[in-house]
């Protein structure tokens, strides 16, 4: 695996500077500045690149662009609306502009409204340090009372609606607008929280959007984007559902093995992939990660490697964020048959053979607890530790299996 870092651009508290020091061989980033549906230009990428090739004190850094994450959907384009055709020839245009500049994995999503969801950004751990979490009660408090959407109740158990009542019961203003804003955060790199009333718009556009009629956009826009992407010798990775199950009433449509398996199959094709992350898709219990990789391993294109501890058996239940070997996913097991198909793409004579990985999320411990205006789940000494322990079963397995075929 060639290991990566996430890098939020000039304004990310975790320098250039110190992702080298982090052992990290590249770099995942995008141009967050750039609103959805607008072209990125080949300056605005040329920019970013060299942001990322140079040090603090001008001289190289050693690092390059490799995966692009995230080139976003608009929500025209999920919803087939407004200028969708426009922002699908957009973003044909920014994938030209993008293999012209040398990088060729993309990564995005196909998440209505919320790119990832969490009720508590900086939750209290028992060794002191915090992590994200998602607490199925505290959601339902929110989407029953603080959002009040019409027939949210409906969505939960009783015993969930009941518990949700009393905890916003106990909530004070302060209380609730932390929710509320731990809810809404914006997509990654930004720290601007969506509004009530903007939330509410959205919903009632998708009002009429099945999951059915939500893959059939899905399908439509690859069918349109991945031959191209395929001449250009693109590779693009679809990023499962965070978390892997519905909310809001609104469709999730890329949440389990056979939901990437249709998809992938309705457009077949090397272009056609998957980002595996292990702790969106680790969130259910039915999702078996190993086993995921093994039957579709040679159609990811990237990898995010994190950890989830569930804090119940239900498929809609809450979890959060663990260390990065503690969580319910087996990563020795996961990282096993990534190294397997590796092995397999080399002697198939694959240029893509390495996968790019990066740390996932991580625990905010030490210093990062100081760093407050942190982007939520990537903290600098978390991840480092993380990559650290996922570079560390990397080479043992890798050593073992050399000593096993000598």
């Amino acid at each position: 695996m060639k290991q990566t870092w996430r890098w939020f651009g000039p304004q990310d508290l975790t320098s250039i500077d110190d992702i080298i020091q982090s052992g990290a061989e590249g770099i995942v980033s995008a141009l967050h500045h750039v609103p959805n549906g607008v072209v990125w230009s080949p300056e605005e990428i040329t920019r970013r690149q060299h942001q990322i090739t140079t040090r603090k004190d001008g001289s190289p850094s050693g690092l390059t662009w490799d995966v692009v994450e995230s080139l976003p959907i608009s929500e025209d384009i999920k919803k087939q609306t407004g200028d969708w055709r426009v922002h699908i020839a957009n973003y044909r245009t920014s994938m030209e502009h993008l293999a012209a500049a040398g990088i060729d994995v993309i990564c995005y999503n196909f998440m209505p409204v919320l790119d990832w969801t969490r009720t508590a950004l900086r939750w209290r751990l028992p060794h002191g340090g915090t992590c994200m979490r998602f607490d199925i009660h505290d959601f339902a408090a929110f989407d029953i009372h603080i959002l009040a959407r019409p027939g949210a109740s409906e969505d939960y158990t009783p015993a969930i609606a009941e518990e949700a009542a009393i905890r916003f019961a106990l909530l004070d203003d302060a209380g609730k607008s932390t929710l509320a804003r731990s809810v809404t955060m914006g997509l990654p790199g930004s720290t601007d929280s969506m509004s009530l009333d903007d939330m509410r718009t959205h919903l009632d556009q998708y009002g009429a959007i099945s999951a059915d009629k939500l893959r059939r956009h899905f399908i439509d826009f690859l069918e349109q984007v991945v031959p191209q992407a395929e001449d250009l010798g693109l590779r693009l990775c679809c990023h499962p559902d965070d978390p892997p199950f519905p909310l809001l009433g609104l469709p999730r449509i890329m949440s389990t093995g056979a939901d990437f398996r249709a998809v992938l199959d309705a457009v077949d094709s090397p272009a056609n992939g998957m980002t595996l992350c292990s702790g969106s898709l680790g969130a259910r219990p039915d999702n078996d990660l190993p086993g995921i990789m093994a039957e579709l391993g040679h159609r990811v294109h990237f990898l995010h490697l994190r950890n989830v501890k569930r804090e119940s058996t239900a498929i809609k239940g809450s979890f959060h964020e663990a260390e990065h070997l503690e969580g319910d996913t087996d990563m020795v097991a996961l990282i096993g048959v990534i190294l397997a198909e590796e092995r397999r793409r080399k002697v198939a004579g694959r240029a893509d053979w390495q996968i790019p990985m990066r740390p996932d999320h991580g625990q905010d411990i030490l210093d990062d607890l100081n760093r407050t205006t942190a982007q939520p789940g990537y903290p600098t000494i978390g991840r480092m530790k993380g990559l650290a322990e996922l570079r560390g079963i990397s080479r043992a397995l890798d050593h073992a299996n050399v000593r096993y075929h000598a």
